[in-house]
């Protein structure tokens, strides 16, 4: 090949190869996010769903409130308050509650939350249903509250470390009370 030949040879593959370059530059500057944009818009809600939530103010609050409940009857409890997931917003640890308590209280927080009841109704649906609690991350004894908005359970609150469950379940109801206040 003589030299004319390569410089015309190499010119054309460095044409062709700039012009491909540019083309990928321009395709990938294109929006790529407007036809799902479009999309979303299209479809309204049917696609989405909204869900009322505590604010960490009111789960705080509320727990404040049943701590302070069982203190005034000098009880020892950690109380736990959970959102509609399950996931603990907060926990309050009261002096001198035992060890055990802290994740009960979760658990029955979450009890109370996933099937909508306090978890002393649902402790005696075991009598029926033994294998309830064989679900992972429940507690079927007293103690477990839902907060409910409009009917639908929104959070969970559970106390635990008072020596009985219905002592636990009172202290976690004053939790649900000083929302309504």
């Amino acid at each position: 090949m003589n030299t004319r030949t390569r410089v015309l040879t190499g010119t054309a593959l460095a044409v062709a190869l700039g012009a491909g370059a540019f083309g990928a530059v321009s395709a990938s500057a294109a929006p790529a996010a407007a036809p799902a944009v479009a999309a979303a818009k299209k479809d309204g809600d049917k696609n989405f769903t909204t869900s009322t939530h505590l604010t960490i103010d009111a789960a705080t609050r509320a727990a404040q409130a049943a701590l302070e409940a069982a203190e005034k009857e000098n009880q020892k409890v950690t109380v736990a308050v959970v959102d509609r997931n399950g996931n603990t917003i907060v926990t309050l640890r009261g002096d001198g509650a035992g060890p055990q308590s802290y994740e009960s209280a979760q658990r029955k927080a979450f009890t109370a939350v996933s099937w909508n009841a306090p978890t002393s109704v649902l402790a005696g649906r075991l009598a029926q249903t033994p294998n309830l609690k064989d679900i992972p991350g429940t507690l079927f004894l007293g103690g477990g509250t839902p907060v409910q908005a409009k009917g639908a359970p929104v959070a969970g609150i559970g106390v635990a470390g008072a020596p009985s469950g219905d002592l636990d379940e009172k202290f976690a109801k004053a939790g649900v009370d000083a929302l309504d206040k």
